[in-house]
């Protein structure tokens, strides 16, 4: 047998290998970059869309790893360090990228418990498989709308209650001048006790304006990323004519560079509110003491003060609208019942968490809990 064409044989199945692994390595090269293209150009072609739309909206890669966010997203709290926080919304997207349907919307209605609170967020989550592993996640709160009505009810029936009282006060306040016309010394009584029921009203109307508008606040718009330290200096200094009147030394020790994201205004309210309500149940001459700290991954703002205290039966209602610890002391100092009320629905919602330790003639530390922003806060910073 001849043999002589081995060698040029083999080396010629050498070359047809050779140009055959080569020509599918670059096929490979190829679809990679195709690929690589595709999945760059999914992100960025909605990254004009995700702004405009009214629900929170995500873009997830094949990875589960989040790469656009819609402000609302954040606001929500639906994101933490690029991943999804909560299981259930993990659990659609992947249902919905395993049905390889492209552009069909798998939509389920979901409850969610926030960031620290017990509260719970029900919300109307869709999902959209784009293709090449990528997912459009579309969340709407339903929280507000599903509570209005019921939360509508109780607060007419609450205000016409609270209402009665300076209403009714100031109706025969105004019959007893009448009547008094001709006694100086009388007349300058009830017209000094009609301006004190004028003013409780006016206290009490402002309250309510303002949980109105913290019950309607939507931070989805409102909310940015807030320095908690300058929100406490803000709330210390505008406290600081109360408390020069009360004789009460207000001292802040605030750890720096402690972000959330929140809505600035609300969330000085809320602290304000706790100041002013240590200020006005302490005993002159005693100090208050504000502070702010970091554990792992939440900021905690304490106000302690050494005033009356409030009893165990009482600390589970302070919060309640329109509940006074002390009646006689809040008629003195103007409370509405409503400061406590308005602070925890503030807390509540930017998904943290308003709690109180108190002991009778011992004083009161109330304590905020608020989840930290994260290191993402921003569409650009999501896709680094």
């Amino acid at each position: 047998m001849n043999t002589s064409w081995d060698p040029w044989a083999l080396a010629l199945t050498a070359m047809f290998i050779g140009a055959g692994i080569s020509a599918l390595a670059a096929l490979m090269y190829f679809r990679l970059r195709l690929s690589a293209r595709i999945d760059s150009s999914i992100p960025d072609a909605l990254a004009v869309a995700l702004p405009a739309l009214s629900e929170a909206g995500m873009v997830l890669d094949p990875q589960d790893k989040v790469v656009r966010a819609t402000q609302e997203a954040q606001a929500l709290g639906l994101i933490r360090n690029k991943k999804l926080r909560h299981s259930k919304l993990l659990a659609l997207v992947e249902k919905t990228r395993s049905s390889k349907i492209l552009g069909k919307a798998r939509a389920k209605e979901l409850s969610l418990t926030a960031s620290l609170s017990d509260t719970k967020l029900q919300v109307m989550a869709k999902a959209v498989n784009l293709g090449a592993g990528f997912v459009l996640l579309l969340v709407e709160d339903l929280t507000e709308a599903q509570s209005l009505d019921a939360t509508r009810r109780d607060f007419v029936a609450n205000i016409s209650h609270e209402l009665k009282t300076p209403i009714g006060s100031i109706a025969l306040l105004t019959e007893a001048i009448q009547s008094a016309i001709d006694d100086p010394k009388q007349l300058r009584k009830f017209t000094k006790s009609l301006e004190a029921e004028s003013n409780r009203l006016i206290d009490l109307v402002q309250e309510i304006i303002e949980l109105s508008k913290v019950q309607s606040a939507d931070l989805s718009v409102t909310s940015t990323s807030v320095d908690l330290a300058s929100i406490l200096e803000e709330a210390v200094a505008q406290t600081k004519v109360l408390a020069t009147k009360n004789q009460i030394s207000v001292s802040l020790d605030a750890e720096k560079n402690l972000i959330v994201f929140g809505d600035r205004t609300l969330l000085t309210a809320a602290a304000r509110n706790l100041i002013e309500n240590a200020i006005s149940y302490s005993d002159h001459g005693t100090p208050v003491q504000v502070s702010l700290k970091s554990r792992g991954k939440i900021a905690e703002i304490v106000v302690k003060d050494k005033g009356i205290g409030i009893s165990p039966a009482e600390q589970d209602r302070i919060f309640e609208r329109f509940y006074r610890v002390d009646q006689s002391r809040s008629r003195e100092t103007g409370g509405t019942g409503l400061g406590l009320s308005i602070t925890k629905n503030i807390i509540q919602k930017h998904f943290g968490q308003i709690s109180v330790k108190s002991k009778i003639n011992s004083g009161s530390s109330f304590r905020i809990r608020l989840p930290l922003a994260n290191t993402l806060s921003t569409q650009e910073e999501l896709t680094r």
